[in-house]
């Protein structure tokens, strides 16, 4: 049976121990590296080439989100499992959009760790129950209450939404009482999960989907 390579990134030094101390007592499976931040995440793969990348959604630098994106434009073969402590729902579907093969809780049992480390390297989805419901509740929803893009929070997609109409951030900050700031941070944040490059691509998403259609 071929050895599964399995890299973890976590910026917790104890979790990293404890994962590796988990696996490497799984026949199978052997933990060929370490990463405590995105970008050492990405460039271990590069290096190593494992099968399957654990995943922490919160570290120092880039984030697990965007360092999906990056591992598997390096590697498409590579198949990254989200284990993170947060259930939102907005960044189960960014980590989706990025690729993420499967979505499971720390609170997950030793048992139910190894066996979704097992199934990420066959190449299928695996999730926590808790976020299993999460997604069968939201694509059971009647088509007309799924809002566009549900990876972006109620706030993001009012202001793509502004965006769409052909707003500027200073415009969108004096209209919904916001700073500057926090403007460009959400703006931010819209790029990111839509994955798009610039403005001009945010607004062509939006008009497809059908926002920015009324301009006050």
């Amino acid at each position: 049976m071929e050895t599964l390579r399995v890299l973890v990134a976590d910026d917790h030094p104890v979790f990293r121990s404890g994962m590796r101390s988990l696996l490497a007592s799984t026949p199978g499976i052997e933990v060929v590296g370490e990463a405590a931040t995105g970008e050492e995440a990405v460039e271990l793969v590069v290096d190593l080439r494992p099968a399957v990348v654990l995943m922490d959604l919160q570290m120092p630098g880039t984030g697990g989100i965007e360092a999906t994106r990056c591992i598997l434009a390096e590697d498409p073969d590579a198949r990254v499992l989200i284990v993170t402590m947060y259930e939102d729902d907005d960044l189960v579907f960014a980590a989706l959009r990025a690729g993420a093969r499967g979505y499971v809780l720390k609170g997950a049992s030793a048992a139910d760790m190894v066996r979704a480390v097992k199934v990420a390297g066959d190449g299928e989805a695996i999730f926590s129950p808790a976020i299993a419901e999460r997604l069968i509740a939201f694509f059971s929803r009647p088509l007309s209450a799924a809002p566009a893009f549900p990876e972006l929070t109620e706030r993001e997609r009012e202001i793509l939404n502004l965006i769409a109409q052909g707003r500027s951030n200073p415009e969108i900050a004096a209209r919904l009482t916001l700073t500057l700031k926090t403007v460009r941070n959400h703006v931010s944040n819209i790029f990111a999960k839509l994955q798009v490059a610039d403005r001009a691509e945010a607004v062509l998403l939006a008009r497809e989907a059908g926002l920015g259609q009324a301009r006050s």
